[in-house]
């Protein structure tokens, strides 16, 4: 909209008349928002029409002023009116066309938010059950690196050289560094022990959860797996205190009232005595197994008394100090708490496994609430 104001009286009301005719006009024409708004600048604009009429009171005289200045004024004030009445009426049919092209089908499920949808790992809640449980009894975290040397992985824990874990069978070993050395991914999470007891004055109470690596894979191994292993230093440890952890530990994670344990000599570098710990379980039903009850056994750590070389390696005194030390497969025992039969499943990201075993976010596992609620 454009008008010429040099052919306007700006004293003759007759002539503000027709201007305001003309600019209704183009107001009520606009189709769209953007349309009324250069009507708008048009005429309310710094350079618009109504705002040269209203510049023009100050070169009229006195009486004229008196005349044109509530005329020109209330030409503003009825434009205005118009204009804020039209946008309304343009929102209001822009809203009705937008509804008439976006429908919704209300008979289709609602999409379930991404809170909902997510779904926690399996190793991932029980390493948060371990932690619950392990918490209670007094025990902190410890990590180390996934990538050790020589010496925290084997050495330390009594490893001699040429013991067969030290083959390439076993473990996977690194390109030699500038001084010849090699490092491995680590097979355990012992080294986290050493590197514990070393940095850390007696008594000692950790648990190590963590990614530990060998070179096997079948229905039951992987060549990346979890462990948790504990540790306990002081000067009066003994292995009734291990049994009653233990004997804690698989009541609190299995979720029973008891259990029964037997615990048969073994061997292990790191630890003497060694020994490996069955527990009570029913295997009658096909698929499936219930802890607490039956006549069968099922084996699920290792344990011991932690060896006197060990500690001397780490700087503790074995005349001063002693301790125990246990361990086992995060992934094993979660298989056997919700009933998973193949372990490679864990690792393949099939997201329809991860619906079926994952946990809902955000709940978190405690002892009073339950570790699996």
């Amino acid at each position: 909209m454009s008008i010429d104001m040099s052919d306007i009286d700006v004293t003759d009301q007759g002539a503000i008349t027709d201007l305001e005719q003309d600019i209704a006009s183009a107001i009520l024409g606009a189709e769209d928002e953007a349309g009324l708004e250069e009507v708008r600048i048009a005429a309310l604009g710094k350079k618009g029409s109504v705002s040269e009429l209203l510049k023009s009171l100050g070169t009229m005289s006195p009486d004229q002023r008196k005349v044109m200045g509530p005329a020109i004024n209330g030409l503003r004030d009825r434009v205005t009116g118009l204009i804020t009445h039209r946008r309304s009426a343009l929102k209001t049919k822009a809203l009705e066309a937008r509804l008439a092209t976006e429908k919704v089908d209300v008979t289709l499920p609602v999409r379930e938010a991404a809170a909902e949808t997510g779904r926690v790992h399996p190793i991932a809640q029980v390493m948060e059950e371990l932690t619950a449980i392990f918490a209670d009894m007094g025990f902190s975290v410890a990590e180390g690196p996934d990538i050790e040397d020589d010496f925290h992985n084997f050495t330390a824990l009594n490893f001699p050289p040429g013991h067969p874990a030290r083959e390439m069978h076993d473990t996977f070993f690194l390109p030699p560094g500038a001084d010849g050395q090699r490092k491995v991914l680590r097979t355990h999470t012992s080294p986290v022990q050493v590197r514990t007891m070393q940095t850390k004055t007696p008594p000692i109470r950790v648990i190590c959860p963590g990614r530990t690596y060998r070179c096997d894979s079948d229905q039951t191994h992987t060549p990346m797996f979890h462990q948790v292993e504990g540790l306990v230093i002081d000067k009066g440890a003994h292995l009734g205190h291990l049994k009653w952890i233990l004997e804690e530990f698989c009541k609190s994670f299995f979720e029973v009232e008891g259990v029964k344990m037997r615990f048969r000599p073994s061997f292990f570098p790191f630890t003497e005595p060694s020994m490996e710990v069955d527990i009570q379980c029913d295997r009658s039903r096909p698929g499936e197994i219930r802890f607490g009850e039956g006549s069968d056994w099922l084996e699920i750590l290792g344990c011991g008394m932690v060896h006197p070389n060990v500690l001397r390696n780490c700087g503790l005194d074995p005349d001063e100090y002693q301790g125990f030390a246990w361990g086992m497969g995060i992934d094993r025992i979660a298989m056997l708490k919700y009933g998973m039969s193949d372990l490679r499943a864990f690792f393949e990201a099939d997201v329809r496994w991860l619906s079926h075993y994952g946990f809902r976010p955000l709940d978190f596992p405690t002892l009073a609430g339950g570790l699996s609620a």
